[in-house]
């Protein structure tokens, strides 16, 4: 029996050596120009973007199978278009992503890295690090609530600071407060968390604006995507003193980071490894496969993403 061509986006040794018993695995640029017509399936880190060009050269793919939870690398609406299903990897990340934010969250707001480099470079022989702000007299703006985020409140409960939200629609099985109104929620907190999808919808929201309503005391931590902040807006009002302080998981332009955020004292960076653990990248790995071996046993998709539900055809 053929085995079905499955093409290889990014860097997923242990998908593809789970992949390569059962499939035929082509990989990169170099797979796609060679294998275009005969490709049925995609597997993708999320570093590439697959929209309507790349999905009209591939004329019998059926399935793009994405590395992680945050899917705005593809087109759902022209794979929609190509009927083609998405599927993403939800869940098994969320613990890891929840407890990234909060030590994100807490190395900002307590001046973790700054300390350190402070004690690294010898400062400490002339005098103590200077007091700095608390998470006690805080309130958390959760910008999106879904399984991340309520797993991000979950845990933030334990630090006992009061904790809302803003997102497109209430959530009636939570107990926070929750802002229609993005701007309104920023001048009523002092530090904002986000959490949301990137992609069209979400593209810009915390702009000036919603960070002159955060304030002088305002801390802005982003765990979701960079699109979802003007960076050079951030930029701006972390050198003005806008606001205090921002901890970055997510830039515009990974992996470049604007040189201005690396010479900013007042802002805390890390390589987007929200759920970068030996442990969950595992989990999200075999979640692919599962979902590629499942389509091609006819059993369907496992996690279809909305945009591209499937039903089974009896």
């Amino acid at each position: 029996m053929t085995r079905a061509k499955v093409l290889s986006l990014g860097e997923m040794a242990d998908v593809e050596r789970q992949l390569e018993s059962a499939f035929e695995l082509v990989r990169g640029d170099a797979g796609l120009v060679a294998h275009a017509p005969a490709i049925r399936a995609i597997v993708t880190r999320g570093r590439d973007k697959i929209g309507e060009e790349m999905l009209a050269r591939l004329p019998a793919v059926e399935l793009i199978a994405n590395f992680g939870v945050g899917y705005d690398s593809v087109d759902v609406e022209a794979a929609r278009r190509h009927g083609v299903v998405v599927t993403n990897t939800p869940d098994v990340l969320n613990d890891e992503v929840a407890d990234l934010s909060v030590a994100l969250l807490l190395a900002t707001v307590r001046q973790i890295p700054q300390a350190e480099r402070y004690l690294r470079s010898g400062r400490w022989l002339s005098g103590n690090f200077p007091l700095g702000p608390t998470l006690r007299d805080r309130t958390i703006g959760l910008i999106g609530m879904g399984r991340i985020g309520r797993r991000i409140a979950q845990r933030l409960r334990a630090f006992d600071v009061p904790v809302v939200y803003h997102s497109r629609t209430p959530q009636a099985d939570v107990p926070y407060k929750h802002y229609p109104d993005l701007r309104a929620m920023a001048a009523d907190v002092d530090t904002l968390l986000a959490i949301i999808p990137g992609g069209a919808g979400t593209r810009g929201i915390v702009d000036a604006s919603v960070l002159a309503a955060l304030g002088p005391r305002g801390i802005f931590i982003n765990v979701a995507r960079g699109s979802i902040v003007d960076e050079p807006a951030l930029i701006e009002a972390l050198r003005s003193k806008t606001i205090l302080a921002a901890g970055l998981d997510v830039f515009a332009d990974e992996p470049r980071v604007p040189a201005a955020l690396l010479d900013l004292d007042n802002v805390v960076l890390l390589p987007h490894v929200g759920s970068a653990t030996v442990y969950t990248r595992g989990l999200m790995g075999k979640l692919v496969v599962d979902n590629v071996v499942s389509w091609f046993e006819g059993k369907g998709p496992v996690t279809p993403v909305p945009e591209t539900p499937w039903r089974r055809k009896d």
